[in-house]
């Protein structure tokens, strides 16, 4: 049991995100209104996606110092879930565009690097499968999935700076630190944070173990 205290709260963290995020009340703020609970579940999944990603490359530049094959798996496994998030992301955040902006899409710098660095990793997913030899597909992925990585922090972090943007804390617009984020929201958001990345986690252990197993049976 003590070896999954964190799985264990993971479940609380989301559950109370949930919860809490749904009851708690929420500062009154212009064009927002009730769809600024959308913070919890958005922003906080598209954290746990950056975690997720940045353990992603971290393992696939171990493989090309030791060619350790655990380092590639990690990789894989952790890209798989940062993609999930990801996903989720571009859902929850076309559904709060909806409702604040009026539109499912924009042609915001934000909202489309988010797509195009999905669609990256997408790209680092078939290449996976469209190679055959374990070694081979190691040691390509690991270098695309570098290339993916910095092509993904210019793209939502670096670009979107430059122009002009809807998003909070992009091309002028002040972040919600700035605005009324209270204490209400702060006591979920954080943990919401926590929250999603340990489910990331575990669902990365999950993918590793099924892989382990699966090498096994070939």
């Amino acid at each position: 049991m003590r070896k999954h205290w964190w799985k264990a709260l993971a479940i609380i963290l989301i559950f109370y995100t949930i919860v809490a995020g749904l009851l708690l009340p929420v500062p009154r703020l212009q064009i927002l209104h009730e769809t600024i609970r959308n913070l919890y579940f958005h922003v906080t999944m598209w954290f746990g996606m950056i975690i997720l990603l940045t353990a992603s490359v971290i393992n696939s530049i171990q493989y090309l110092s030791n060619q350790n094959m655990k380092h590639d798996t990690i990789a894989n496994e952790a890209t798989k879930v940062g993609l999930l998030f990801g996903t989720a992301g571009i859902i929850t955040g076309s559904l709060w565009a909806k409702y604040t902006w009026g539109a499912w899409w924009l042609a915001d710098p934000k909202l489309n690097g988010a797509a195009i660095s999905l669609l990256f990793y997408f790209a680092y997913q078939i290449l996976r499968s469209s190679i055959s030899d374990e070694t081979n597909k190691a040691r390509i992925s690991a270098v695309y999935n570098i290339f993916a990585y910095v092509m993904f922090i210019v793209f939502i972090m670096i670009l979107p700076r430059m122009y002009d943007s809807l998003h909070p804390g992009n091309g002028g617009n002040p972040g919600f630190g700035k605005y009324d984020l209270d204490n209400n929201m702060r006591a979920v958001f954080y943990p919401a944070i926590i929250g999603w990345t340990l489910l990331g986690v575990w669902l990365m252990n999950l993918g590793i173990r099924i892989n382990k197993l699966s090498n096994n049976e070939q």
